[in-house]
């Protein structure tokens, strides 16, 4: 796979953007840093012309951009979900070295879909979006003003990307291909029904599923990884309703 085949597997996905002026100044960053796919979810409404007077000669960018009305829809055919945040937040994985960061992706957008994703320009990434991350990118700037401009913060990470894949070595060495962000959501609902209906969760169920997301993540769990657990989980939730029904029935 050759760069350009790799940067086409890199997306961007802004959730709920609040500006238009910010989203022409994305598109521009992404035109020049050679990243061609935007996802839009539950964007602020705009004006083509409003996205052309910023993002001048970006027309087959603005063109493509997808939007959607959910953040799953958005990350349902990905492998690795980036998120970016100015703060730390606790039980995330984080990571503070964008060009080592860079290094990895570029290898992993040659066998795996990536999406880089980042939240609305007043509050940034919600709860429910850093349960999507798989791992949180920390742009380490000055700690007394780590707010970055949205546009900004797409820039420096697509360049940084950008070298990485520009120097990145022709070969690389093949590793299994990682189950999508869809596939991962299906499981963990279902998981989330399985325990639930064995009696499992003594508290706070949110914090225990949110321990699971972090450790199917780490595992880089495989299609077929995949598959199992979630007919295990299915069998767990079956088993558990036919013995309710038969205890109701003797």
């Amino acid at each position: 796979m050759n760069k350009s085949d790799a940067l086409e597997e890199v997306i961007v996905v802004l959730h709920r953007p609040e500006d238009p002026v910010n989203l022409a100044a994305v598109v521009r960053a992404m035109k020049n840093m050679g990243f061609s796919h935007l996802r839009l979810v539950q964007p602020v409404s705009y004006a083509v012309s409003e996205l052309q007077r910023v993002a001048h000669h970006c027309e087959d960018l603005i063109e493509r951009i997808e939007h959607f009305a959910t953040l799953d829809a958005a990350l349902a055919d990905r492998h690795v979900v980036v998120g970016t945040a100015a703060i730390h937040h606790p039980g995330a994985p984080v990571s503070t070295d964008l060009r080592g960061l860079a290094g990895e992706l570029a290898a992993r957008s040659q066998r795996e879909r990536v999406a880089l994703l980042f939240g609305a320009e007043a509050d940034g990434l919600d709860r429910v979006a850093l349960d999507r991350c798989h791992l949180i990118a920390m742009i380490p700037a000055n700690p007394e003003y780590p707010a970055l401009n949205l546009a900004q913060a797409v820039l420096l990470l697509l360049y940084e990307l950008r070298m990485a894949v520009v120097g990145a070595a022709s070969s690389v060495r093949p590793e299994p291909q990682r189950a999508t962000q869809a596939q991962l959501e299906r499981l963990f609902q279902s998981s989330e029904a399985a325990l639930a209906s064995i009696g499992f969760f003594r508290y706070n169920p949110a914090a225990v599923m949110r321990t699971l997301r972090q450790l199917a993540y780490r595992a880089a769990l495989q299609p077929e990884e995949t598959a199992l657990l979630l007919a295990m989980a299915r069998r767990i939730e079956h088993a558990a309703a036919r013995q309710e029904s038969d205890e109701d029935n003797g």
